[in-house]
């Protein structure tokens, strides 16, 4: 065992007798002595344990056990020192072969300064590896616990001294103890709440309700409690950690008050604080990790998620096997998610994103509901359409060929299958769901707003305030010559000059717009695809690629750009780290939002772009027959089917957003798992399975994959762009929100069990909020009115039919828009043109005689113009700038109407829900009362001990 094992059971010699250390200044004082005197190198093998095999399978930390100690047991699971006694808080790895020897030396010199006991140990399949495990001990955690603020339960008070009706609530499972009532022990408080009086007629309600829930299942979608009593809420009264008013907390055991996730986090705080090397800047874990000085660094899950016996019957065995049962397991997709366990386990950061994405996934089911329903409806109205009746039985009416010269001409009746399809999605309930999507967004937002403030209240972050952060190693490094005095800290700090900082944003800027040009760039490539293609299929041999050319050409174009923005998401990722290393952000915040903006600008540019083109582009500058517009004079641009353009934009975001989510989820656990296997592999092979299975935790661990480098960002991005997807386009699409919401039920579990058991444990960290994605979603929200009002009013035919039904169909003047009154629209939205007017590059091969048996003279084309013999060949008509006007009419009123719906949402639903500011301030006035009450007592006893002991004082208080 290493000497700096200090707290363990082996004892000093000094001055020839054994001496057991205290664990606090005793620990730096033999440390100080014993560099002083022999000051060997840490790296010896003379100071490593040679790793035993150790058993993981009986875990003494079983939740239900609370009180004594299991040395014997703690020293197999794999969990402690080797004296079974100090529980390892975090793990730092590095190779005896790396060169950075004397910073590691001073570094853990340091460590051991601060009071941090150290224990080392070797690989068990590879010798070269070495294991630094760390324990902080009690007088350590309590010194840095009172500086970081950390909250911690409050000593028990008797409420009803305060004058006020309350209950006691269930009561929870807690750092390794029980808070139980209700004949179980008491020994710790729940939050206490004000009951209001009720009235008479609202409890006779409340029965009723009761008693017709009575019939129905109880709660399935809860996890069991009572079979499960360790998922039960963390809901007691916290206050900041203080030494001096430490009579004021619930301590029963000093191992178990501080959580594992809060040492985890005290070591790692007092890592980051520790220096390596003579300089002020010389300091910290980070930089050793980013020279190499360190391989990795990570807090120990706690044990196997696997056991062989059942969590019902026996117990879970750990925390980390809760997790899996109840939340990373398939067969508990339907519960809800514990988030005090998550949090409890993980930190509040971590916890958070699931909260946030659990809210989300729960706010997907009415905007799925409602897009179903207004699918079935379409499905529903089919045969009632007067307009794709219209289009089946116009075998008569024959368009005009699609391409150059390949293309044949078509009866209108062959796109009957698409026309039908189109309905689907283009119906009468559309604006309403688009408008209902936008409300939707606001409402998310806004009800997010006020869970994230209950989800804070609960986890104690209200009034938790982020640390001044540590600037960046690159920042210093760039900017040490230059210094200015931080208003905060009152410190002298490295300083980037504006012109500089300037300089570097602009830079910045023109590589942001640079790739934003690549992604038209191949956005353009796309355009010129479906414009070669089509042509192609239509002189394709096989007769089903030939008469679906279009759709031939929309399907490979949508697999094509999806190819392409995989591909070019790697490349923005690497672009997007570039230039935000070039602007050298002071602090890792600020890194961080700099590269988040940027990562979600490209890749939400990368992947809309081309439903952009399509919504809004796509058919809308071709020009007419024998004028068509062109790329470069060349190629003529698409046009969109006889049917309409919704259903290429159905096609593209059914297509993307299915391949997408498929591909995802199959990158965030297909590669872990993978890796995670090859690994396993490749000891079952040199060690055999059996001891395999006997490898302590720390080695386990250290096989599995670290977490992402960015942290959260790309569960995070996942979900933000498929956000985007769900509302920028839903009006064209309607099941976005459907898939969205199976895709989430999935999504969950998968990061459950990602993050259970194929990372390394996360540091627990801490935060208030979801950060910049909250603006970013607010601003897909803003963007998401403006697209759904241009998909109703350019890309479907809602405003072309309305009008017609109001000016121009059978019941023009009436007031009316039925069915009834769509009869001849088809024919009026169609326009004549004449065979002999095609350009000679443009004429079809066929002259259309298979038709009529006779060459055709005319042909049919989506636009309205004036035919081929009137004053003006082929001039818009009147019924054009009636429609054109009626756009953008619906433009703006469809925005100033969900505009000002959104803003009066916003302006009712408050921020903080009116029962939990309630609760706050009678939390804030019981805690005054609590700590009144305490210290009375205290100074109670004082007095009647100075009494027993016959010592009296004048004017004593109370």
């Amino acid at each position: 065992m290493e000497a700096s094992s200090a707290g363990s059971s082996n004892p000093t010699v000094s001055g020839g007798k054994a001496k057991t250390h205290q664990p606090a200044k005793d620990v730096n004082i033999f440390f100080d002595e014993l560099e002083g005197v022999n000051s060997p190198s840490k790296d010896d093998d003379s100071l490593l344990h040679h790793g035993n095999l150790t058993s993981t399978s009986d875990d003494a930390s079983r939740l239900e056990v609370v009180g004594e100690e299991v040395p014997d047991k703690n020293k197999a699971n794999g969990l402690y020192f080797r004296d079974g006694k100090c529980r390892i808080d975090y793990i730092l790895v590095y190779r005896k072969s790396n060169p950075q020897t004397e910073k590691r030396e001073v570094f853990e010199r340091n460590i051991r300064a601060e009071g941090i006991q150290m224990e080392k140990e070797s690989s068990l399949t590879n010798s070269d590896i070495i294991f630094v495990k760390l324990h902080a001990p009690w007088e350590v955690l309590g010194k840095y616990a009172e500086l970081m603020n950390v909250r911690m339960p409050f000593r028990p008070f008797n409420p009803f001294t305060a004058g006020a009706p309350c209950i006691l609530v269930r009561c929870c499972f807690l750092n390794g103890h029980f808070i139980e009532i209700n004949g179980r022990s008491r020994r710790s408080r729940r939050k206490i709440y004000y009951l209001h009086r009720r009235y008479k007629f609202m409890n006779r309600i409340e029965k009723q309700i009761s008693r017709f829930r009575g019939w129905l299942p109880r709660k399935p979608m809860k996890l069991d409690k009572e079979t499960l009593p360790d998922l039960e809420e963390n809901d007691c009264y916290t206050a900041p950690f203080s030494q001096q008013r430490i009579h004021h907390f619930i301590i029963h055991n000093k191992d178990t008050f501080f959580n594992n996730a809060t040492r985890s986090r005290i070591v790692h705080h007092i890592l980051q604080r520790v220096k390596y090397e003579e300089g002020k800047n010389k300091i910290g874990l980070n930089r050793l990790l980013s020279n190499g000085s360190y391989e990795a660094a990570f807090p120990l899950h706690e044990g196997s998620y696997r056991s062989k016996n059942s969590i019902k019957t026996h117990g879970a065995e750990n925390h980390r096997h809760l997790l899996y049962e109840c939340w990373a397991s398939w067969g508990v997709w339907y519960k809800y998610q514990p988030l005090d366990l998550v949090r409890r386990y993980f930190g509040e950061k971590i916890g958070l994103y699931f909260a946030w994405l659990g809210w989300y996934t729960g706010m997907l089911f009415p905007a799925a509901f409602i897009g179903l329903f207004v699918f079935l409806y379409g499905v529903t109205t089919l045969n009632h359409c007067q307009v794709s009746k219209e289009v089946c039985q116009a075998t008569d009416i024959i368009m005009c060929p699609i391409c150059d010269k390949y293309c044949p001409f078509m009866r209108l009746s062959d796109s009957c299958v698409y026309a039908k399809v189109t309905h689907l999605f283009d119906n009468g309930a559309t604006v309403f769901f688009a408008v209902f999507m936008a409300v939707w967004a606001t409402v998310f937002l806004e009800f997010w707003k006020r869970r994230r403030a209950v989800i804070a209240y609960d986890w104690d972050l209200i009034d938790w305030e982020e640390e001044e952060e540590e600037i960046r190693p690159q920042f210093e490094a760039k900017y040490s010559k230059k210094e200015r005095m931080n208003p905060i800290s009152g410190k002298p700090e490295p300083y980037q000059a504006f012109a500089d900082k300037c300089s570097r944003l602009i830079v910045s800027a023109s590589g942001i717009f640079f790739m934003i040009c690549v992604v038209i760039a191949a956005v353009f490539g796309i355009v010129i695809y479906r414009v070669v293609t089509v042509s192609t299929f239509a002189a394709f041999k096989w007769a089903l690629i030939r008469n679906n050319s279009q759709v031939a050409t929309t399907g490979t174009a949508v697999c094509i750009n999806f190819c392409i923005i995989m591909l070019l998401n790697v490349l923005y990722e690497k672009v997007a780290l570039f230039l935000t290393n070039l602007e050298q952000p002071r602090t890792e915040s600020e890194w961080e939002n700099s590269f988040t903006l940027k990562m979600f600008l490209f890749q939400f540019v990368n992947l809309n772009s081309s439903t952009f083109y399509i919504a809004f582009f796509l058919g809308r500058f071709t020009g007419h027959p024998g004028a068509y517009l062109r790329l470069i004079n060349r190629w003529r641009l698409e046009e969109c089917h006889p049917s309409g353009c919704l259903i290429d934009l159905c096609m593209q975001m059914g297509i993307i957003m299915v391949l997408k989510q498929t591909w995802n989820n199959f990158m965030e656990l297909g590669y872990p798992l993978i890796q995670n296997w090859w690994t396993r592999r490749k000891l079952r092979q040199e060690y055999g399975t059996q001891r395999k299975t006997s490898f302590p935790q720390w080695e386990k661990d250290y096989n599995l994959q670290p977490m992402n480098a960015y942290g959260l960002f790309d569960e995070y991005l996942e979900m933000i762009l498929q956000f985007g997807f769900t509302t920028i386009f839903v009006a064209a699409f309607p099941l976005a929100p459907l898939l969205a919401l199976l895709n989430n039920i999935i999504e969950i579990r998968l990061d459950a069990y990602k993050f259970v058991t194929q990372w390394r444990r996360p540091l627990a960290s801490r935060a208030k909020d979801i950060g910049i994605w909250y603006g970013i979603l607010e601003g897909i929200g803003i963007l998401s009115v403006i697209t759904n009002a241009f998909v109703i009013a350019v890309t479907s035919d809602f405003i072309p039919r309305l009008v017609y039904a109001y000016k121009y169909g059978p019941c023009a003047g009436q007031g009316e828009a039925g069915q009834k009154c769509m009869v001849g629209y088809v024919n009026a939205s169609l326009s004549v043109f004449l065979v002999s007017d095609f350009e000679n590059r443009s004429e079809p091969t066929s002259n259309g005689s298979e038709f009529s048996g006779s060459p055709l003279k005319y042909c049919r084309y989506r636009d309205y113009r004036d035919p081929p013999h009137s004053p003006v060949p082929y001039g818009y008509t009147l019924q054009f700038w009636h429609v054109l006007a009626a756009r953008l009419a619906f433009i703006i009123v469809f925005e100033h109407l969900v505009f000002c719906i959104k803003h009066l949402i916003s302006y009712l639903i408050p921020d903080l829900p009116k029962d939990l500011r309630d609760r706050m301030r009678r939390e804030k006035y019981l805690i005054q009362e609590m700590m009144y009450e305490a210290e009375l007592e205290r100074l109670q006893k004082e007095r009647k001990e100075r009494k027993k002991n016959g010592k009296s004082y004048h004017n004593e208080w109370p």
